[in-house]
Formats: structure tokens, sequence, C-alpha cells
């Protein structure tokens, strides 16, 4: 639900596997797939305690800290050049600062299962996005169906035959925004930031340190300093940034490396089912039955959109 989308998606491919993995791929998806799911939790219990921007500041001084920590041990250095800088200022706003901030927000009024829920729609997005910005995406029957179940999906969480009946309708937007900002920020990376000749890890790094100061410059304005640090809220931060968005990253980096980005990228939908759990049994939220069967709806919809033609063979939706 963060950087590991531009590992993804840009610079050089990610060095080999190591040849004896300290743990079992299927035992880290799982890992990556509570700690992404957990993160929508985390965020509720931080702006308990902290302004939404405090949060997403402490989220990246925490995640930029374990990234540093790991390139110090690789002894990896941050990348050179202003253009390429420049292009990952722009990419850590579309990809960190701003969605973290919106989700932020958006969890001070709708609960934490709707938000994790509302960021499985990236993938809608991303097809819709794509179709425009990307040639080489083509559309075909089975996507458009995905699209077209997907936006169901959506309408059926959000209570559309109710008339959205006691949906706080700017939280709702604020996560759907959030989950907007995604794939336009991996539009905008592989367009601009593709075979930099830079590592991942360094790129995600230097991404990161880039939203960490974008935040620092703007919490100050529209937030005040703490009069007192609430110790469980600021526990919740901690585990936000250093296991939601540094390590996730870390972890994300090696499934990649030995299963391939396609498999990797399977965690997406197990985030919302996580989410939905951790908010029901730890946070108490409540659930209608519109959202997990909406939930579900939205899921198949966006595993639609990720099926490509078969090589050799080109579909398009008039076939």
């Amino acid at each position: 639900m963060s950087t590991v989308t531009t590992a993804a998606t840009s610079g050089p491919t990610l060095a080999a596997a190591p040849s004896r993995p300290r743990l079992d791929w299927r035992l880290r998806f799982g890992a990556l797939s509570l700690i992404w799911g957990f993160s929508f939790l985390f965020i509720k219990v931080g702006t308990e305690g902290y302004a939404p921007f405090q949060v997403t500041l402490g989220r990246l001084v925490f995640g930029t800290a374990v990234l540093a920590a790991a390139m110090a041990v690789k002894r990896q250095r941050l990348p050179r050049g202003a253009g390429t800088w420049g292009h990952l200022a722009v990419a850590a706003f579309l990809l960190n600062a701003l969605p973290f901030s919106l989700f932020a927000y958006s969890e001070l009024t709708i609960p934490s299962t709707l938000a994790g829920i509302c960021n499985a729609t990236s993938p809608l997005w991303g097809m819709v996005l794509s179709l425009v910005a990307l040639s080489e995406d083509r559309p075909t029957r089975v996507r458009f169906a995905g699209l077209g179940l997907g936006f169901i999906g959506v309408l059926t969480v959000l209570g559309a035959w109710e008339g959205f009946h006691g949906l706080d309708v700017t939280g709702t937007a604020m996560a759907l925004l959030a989950s907007l900002s995604y794939p336009i920020g991996w539009i905008y990376v592989r367009r601009t930031l593709a075979g930099t000749g830079d590592s991942h890890l360094a790129m995600t790094g230097a991404q990161l340190l880039l939203a960490t100061v974008q935040l620092a410059v703007v919490t100050p304005l529209f937030t005040s300093f703490p009069a007192h640090f609430a110790l469980v809220p600021l526990l919740a931060i901690a585990a936000l940034g250093a296991l939601g968005t540094g390590l996730a990253v870390l972890v994300q980096y090696g499934l990649v490396a030995e299963v391939g980005p396609t498999t990797a990228q399977m965690v997406t939908y197990f985030i919302p089912v996580i989410a939905a759990a951790a908010g029901v049994a730890v946070l108490g939220e409540s659930l209608r039955w519109s959202t997990p069967v909406g939930a579900v709806i939205v899921l198949a919809g966006a595993a639609l959109t990720q099926v490509r033609p078969r090589p050799g063979r080109v579909q398009t939706a008039a076939d």
C-alpha cells in the first residue's frame, strides 16, 4: 500500500534472491499481508492521540530510519543527479506524502475497515489510468468486465441503494483519493524513473526521505506541537512506520526477487480482509453485510483487471 510498487515498476531488476532464504516465501507473504492489513488499525489508533499530519510524519520518519539502516548494512548510496531527485520528489508526494495523509485524515471519520477496502480499489483506478497513459496496456473484455464488477463492488460497500445513508462522504472520498494517488504515482515512476541504474533500495530510501522532508515542512503549518505524548498512539505510529512502511518494503523486495512481481503483488487482495478482521476484533468496529460482500466483489473485479492477454496473442475489447 505504499512505496513498494515503485520498486516493482522502476529501475533495474532486483538482484537474484539469496540461495538460502532465511524464511520460506509463503511465511513472508503472510507476514507482509498481516503488516499491511494492520496498518489501517495503526493509523486509527495513531489519530486518537495525534493529528493526521503528525501521524504521517511519524510514519515516514520511522520508515525512513529502517531503510537507512538497510542501506547502511548493504553499503548502498543515495541516487545522484538533480533530475532523478526531482522525479523522486514528485513520486514521494504521490506515493507517500499525499496518500498517507489522506488515509490518516479519512480515519478521523470512517472506520479502518472501510479505509482498508477503499485501498483495494487502487487496481481499478490503475486500469483506467493505464489505458490512457500507457500505450502497451491494451483493453480486453475481461479487464473491462473486472472494472465494471469492481465499480459495482464499490457501490455495494458504500450502500448506494440506501442513498449512502450513514456514510461520511468526506472521509470516504479522502480514502478513495488516496487509493487513486497510488496508480498516478506508479505511472509517473514508470515513465520517468525506469532504468536509472540505481538500486530499488536506494531509490525507495531517497523517496521516503523526500516524503519525510515534505511532511516536516507541512506539519508545523497545520498542527501545533503535542502538549503531551500519548504512549499507545505513539507506539502505533512507530509500528506503522517501522513495520508497515520500512520492513514491509524490504520483505516485498525479497518476494519480488524470489517469486516475481505478479505473485508478490497478490498480497494486495489480502489487505482488506485483514484490515476488516483487525478493525472488528481489536477496535470493535461494526460491519454491515454489504461491507464484506462488496469487498469480495471489489477484489474479484480488481483481480480481473490484472489479467493480461497470453503471450503471442493481442486481444482487444472487440475480440
